[in-house]
């Protein structure tokens, strides 16, 4: 029995309103210590997991794939698959361990998620993906939402969106997140995807006039807060930022408690510094590594005095044997210097 099994589930009002502002699930990068940095910057943003398969989460080391801490709530899994089943239970699987949220993957357009039939390439499919979401809405009490595209390849967004939002809504979906370009699955890398199709943005608040029920939140391109805060002030739901988040996470996350949620004033890095440590002197006793957290913080103080320096020393020394909190105080010590001098 997983350690969050009887920990509270985060209402769906609460994680409605968290996901206005949402960190995206990003590969390699939202795990669960990246999550815990984010959330000593903001306490309502709704965070995400990696992608996880479902047959991972059936068949794999949950503990390893699922665990989290409990103060990372309001926290989202995110599950790639395309088989009602498997999902079905899957879903089950991750309410069970506490998640406040299950999402299907139907935006990645890596070939790896290619190769197994889901991610974006099921944008395609769309009775498919209404089949997979009723059987997940089936089998446990959290609310079942969606991550897409507007489409992938030669297909007609303005045609294909709708007809794929219609479906998922008649399964029972009411929350979806949109990336605001096509996936084009052959000829692009997942690099190239998130960069070259054109953003559009307009046919995202298409989608919200035509479904005014759905829960919209738009994603894709957006860089900072105040960006963030035009598309809510046209009247989508929710913003979700990626890359953005994580590499200048104080221009994004810093001040949302106190703008979007009106909740406090906004945190000063040094704050969450200090926030981290107990988390991190935890995780090196209990035997891991200072980089395995370090490496999510090198943009804590991005654009500041003492950045570089930061960076550099956590780079260069948390990898080594032994690091420990030691080597976090020397790698503050220059942006705490430079801010004394202002």
């Amino acid at each position: 029995m997983p350690e969050n099994a009887n920990i509270p589930k985060q209402a769906g009002s609460d994680i409605r309103r968290a996901a206005r502002l949402s960190v995206a699930p990003m590969m390699d990068w939202t795990d669960r210590h990246c999550r815990m940095f984010h959330r000593q910057i903001s306490r309502h943003a709704l965070l995400y997991t990696e992608m996880v398969t479902a047959p991972a989460v059936i068949h794999g080391d949950r503990d390893k794939l699922l665990g989290f801490d409990v103060r990372e709530h309001p926290v989202a899994l995110q599950l790639g698959g395309s088989d009602p089943a498997q999902l079905a239970q899957a879903a089950r699987i991750g309410a069970d361990w506490g998640y406040g949220e299950i999402n299907l993957n139907c935006g990645c357009p890596s070939d790896r998620v290619q190769s197994g039939a889901f991610g974006a390439v099921l944008m395609k499919s769309p009775d498919l993906v209404a089949e997979c979401v009723a059987a997940m809405i089936a089998a446990q009490p959290v609310e079942v939402t969606v991550k897409c595209r507007i489409g992938v390849d030669d297909q007609v967004p303005e045609a294909v969106l709708p007809d794929f939002l219609s479906k998922i809504a008649a399964a029972g979906v009411s929350r979806v997140t949109i990336h605001a370009r096509k996936a084009w699955l052959q000829g692009l890398s997942p690099k190239d995807n998130r960069e070259i199709p054109p953003l559009d943005y307009p046919l995202v608040h298409a989608m919200k006039a035509e479904f005014p029920q759905l829960h919209i939140s738009i994603n894709g391109g957006i860089a900072t807060l105040a960006e963030a805060q035009a598309e809510l002030a046209q009247g989508l739901d929710g913003v979700m930022v990626g890359r953005a988040a994580y590499h200048q996470p104080m221009e994004v996350l810093g001040a949302a408690d106190a703008e979007i949620w009106g909740d406090g004033r906004p945190v000063d890095p040094f704050e969450v510094a200090e926030a981290m440590k107990p988390y991190i002197a935890r995780h090196i006793a209990s035997g891991g590594r200072l980089h395995q957290i370090t490496r999510h913080m090198l943009g804590l103080f991005h654009a500041r005095p003492g950045a570089r320096r930061f960076r550099q020393i956590l780079s260069e020394g948390a990898t080594r044997e032994g690091a420990g909190l030691e080597l976090f105080e020397s790698a503050l010590s220059a942006p705490r210097e430079q801010a004394n001098e202002a």
